[in-house]
């Protein structure tokens, strides 16, 4: 009884956050299940995860290599190494002609870390924020779990899944908002925004009081048109952006931000609390990242490839249905000829096709569950493969 008794007090006492209940990012639950599929000996089709296939760029592991053969690596800069800031600053005037300086640049640990300094800096514990389904789930996660408000705002095929000035606007009549988060390319849905639209919605963010973060962390996987940078069109606007995905460094867990002037010393000091500094390596093989560009466009060239298969491909298995994919590495393909449940589509996928994706659900919570996200950034055999595999499921 006693026993008993002081199991109930430590539940009690260990019980966790009513902030630490947010639901689980399902890719990664995924991911798990196709784990133990290939442990029982099986062959998984990855289509689920947003992660390259290929490595990262041969500069970057040469750099590292130096760096350890040098000895000691040591705390940086909660900023981030200068030489570092400073190169990125440099990418943004050649790639988009756009003057950054190297005080606004904040290396994060991945563009997740800056996704919660930007919202620990930029708002307070129940801030309205805006943010588009269907959309990256932590987005509503990690805001739900700082305490903030997500606001979800539907997009439509008549705007091609962006958000508009007009629709936030309308959102922000009804309950007003502190912030809007925005990606372009988008994911799951790839839809990339013109510098027109882009424009526009920050004009009527800005025009309203509205706080303007934009997800970059897809740049320079664009193919329908070049992807066009916040910080091009105001110096109020935060930029996220990452070496994830378009570097191939997704375990390095190294991005960055370009951040308004005011915000720069408040992000410091968040930096030096909560993490004191990003892994000095990631940084400097970060750094010479950007002198392998060469070697990424050709991954680059492949993602087209792989993007033309499966929307060729996908609609002779019968999913005829998806939304634009101007950019990014994913397909959100339509299977509500075959389902209204898009994770029991997924698990039976997974199960009899061995190809593992990601049901619509983590992303869009109201019309999730007639869509499923598939990610090509494997290889052209793999995605032929996988499309035979649906096409002889769903018979």
């Amino acid at each position: 009884m006693h026993d008993a008794t002081l199991t109930n007090r430590l539940a009690q006492w260990l019980e966790p956050s009513r902030r630490s209940d947010v639901p689980p990012f399902m890719v990664m639950d995924v991911m798990a299940a196709a784990a133990r599929i290939e442990a029982a000996g099986g062959h998984v089709i990855h289509m689920e995860v947003g992660q390259p296939s290929a490595g990262a760029p041969k500069t970057a592991i040469a750099a590292a290599h130096a760096a350890l053969e040098a000895g000691r690596i040591d705390y940086t800069s909660a900023l981030g190494i200068l030489s570092l800031r400073e190169r990125i600053a440099r990418h943004y005037r050649d790639a988009y002609g756009c003057a950054v300086s190297a005080e606004r640049v904040v290396v994060t640990t991945g563009s997740s870390g800056g996704f919660i300094l930007a919202f620990l800096s930029m708002f307070e514990p129940g801030d309205r924020v805006a943010v588009t389904v269907p959309g990256y789930p932590p987005y509503r996660h990690i805001l739900t779990a700082l305490g903030c408000e997500p606001v979800l705002i539907e997009t439509t095929s008549e705007t091609r899944h962006a958000l508009t000035g007009e629709a936030l606007l309308a959102a922000h009549r009804k309950t007003p908002l502190k912030g809007v988060l925005v990606g372009s390319p988008a994911n799951p849905t790839g839809t990339m925004m013109s510098r027109e639209a882009l424009s526009g919605l920050m004009a009527a963010a800005e025009g309203a009081g509205i706080r303007f973060i934009s997800d970059e962390i897809y740049h320079g996987l664009d193919y329908a048109f070049p992807a066009v940078t916040a910080a091009a069109l105001s110096e109020h606007a935060l930029v996220i952006n990452s070496f994830s995905k378009y570097f191939c460094m997704t375990g390095w867990r190294v991005g960055w931000m370009v951040v308004p002037e005011i915000l720069a010393r408040p992000i410091e000091r968040l930096q030096q609390n909560l993490s004191i500094s990003v892994p000095t390596l990631s940084q400097v093989a970060a750094e010479a990242a950007f002198d392998g560009t060469a070697e990424m466009d050709v991954i680059k060239h492949g993602y087209q490839e792989n993007r033309r298969i499966l929307i060729e491909g996908l609609p002779k298995a019968g999913l005829t249905r998806f939304l634009p994919a101007d950019g990014a590495f994913y397909l959100y393909a339509d299977v509500s000829d075959f389902t209204s449940d898009s994770f029991d589509f997924a698990k039976q996928m997974l199960e009899q096709a061995h190809v593992a994706a990601t049901p619509g659900i983590d992303f869009d919570p109201i019309h999730g569950r007639s869509f499923i996200r598939f990610s090509y950034a494997r290889s052209a055999e793999e995605m032929r493969e996988a499309v035979d595999r649906i096409a002889h499921w769903l018979k």
